[in-house]
C-alpha cells in the first residue's frame, strides 16, 4: 500500500488537449483517495494540469526543482511545499525519498529518464515500489514494444517487465498498483538478476 506518489510527467502540454485532460483528472482522483503527489514543480505543460487539479481538490503537492530551472519550468507557487535543489541528480533522489509509489504520464526527455531509473532501481532489488505507467492516447505504445524486444532479445526477464504496470485508466492502474508485491531479487550472477 502506499500514500504518496510520485508522478513524472512533462513541463509540456503536449499536441493534444487530452493529456492536459487526464492529468487534471489524475491530480482529483489522487486527491479525493488522499494520496499525496511529488512531482517536479511546474505550473505549466501536464505537471502543471497535474497539481492545480489536486490543489484545487484539497490534495497535498510536494513539488521538487533545481535552481536552475525554477524560472525556465515556471516553478508553482502555491504548492503544499516547493523543494529546491541544486541538481537534477538531487531532484530525483529527493523525488524518490519522499514517495512510496511512482507514477508515469506522457512527457518527453527528463520523464523518460526519470522513470527509467526507477524501474532500474527496481530491477536491481534497490526499491519494492509500484511502478505504473498511464497510457494515455497511446503514448506509451511504442515503449510497450521496446520493453517487449528488449524481453525476447534475452535483455531482461519477465519478472522485470511484471514489474511495470500499464493501463489508460487511473483507477484501474492505481488498484494495480495498491496490490503489487515485488519481486524478491536474489543476487546477481554473470550479471544477470535471479
Amino acid at each position: 500500500m502506499f500514500s504518496t506518489i510520485v508522478v513524472f510527467c512533462g513541463s509540456n502540454a503536449g499536441n493534444h488537449p487530452i493529456y492536459c485532460k487526464v492529468a487534471a483528472e489524475v491530480g482529483k482522483i489522487l486527491a479525493e483517495q488522499k494520496m499525496s503527489i511529488v512531482y517536479g514543480g511546474a505550473k505549466i505543460g501536464v505537471m502543471g494540469a497535474l497539481a492545480q487539479a489536486a490543489l484545487d481538490n484539497n490534495g497535498e503537492v510536494y513539488g521538487v526543482i533545481p535552481l536552475f530551472l525554477k524560472t525556465k519550468e515556471v516553478a508553482h507557487e502555491q504548492l503544499t511545499k516547493l523543494i529546491e535543489v541544486e541538481t537534477m541528480h538531487e531532484r530525483k533522489l529527493k523525488m524518490h525519498e519522499l514517495s512510496d509509489g511512482i507514477l508515469a504520464l506522457p512527457g518527453g526527455w527528463g520523464t523518460m529518464e526519470e522513470l527509467f531509473e526507477m524501474m532500474t532501481w527496481a530491477q536491481l532489488g534497490l526499491h519494492p515500489k509500484p511502478i505504473g505507467i498511464l497510457n494515455i492516447n497511446g503514448f506509451y505504445d511504442p515503449f510497450l514494444m521496446m520493453m517487449e524486444e528488449m524481453l525476447q532479445e534475452g535483455f531482461i526477464k519477465h519478472i522485470h517487465k511484471e514489474m511495470i504496470m500499464v493501463n489508460e485508466d487511473i483507477e484501474v492502474l492505481l488498484e494495480m498498483m495498491k496490490n503489487y508485491r515485488a519481486p524478491e531479487i536474489k543476487k546477481w550472477i554473470t550479471g544477470q538478476t535471479v
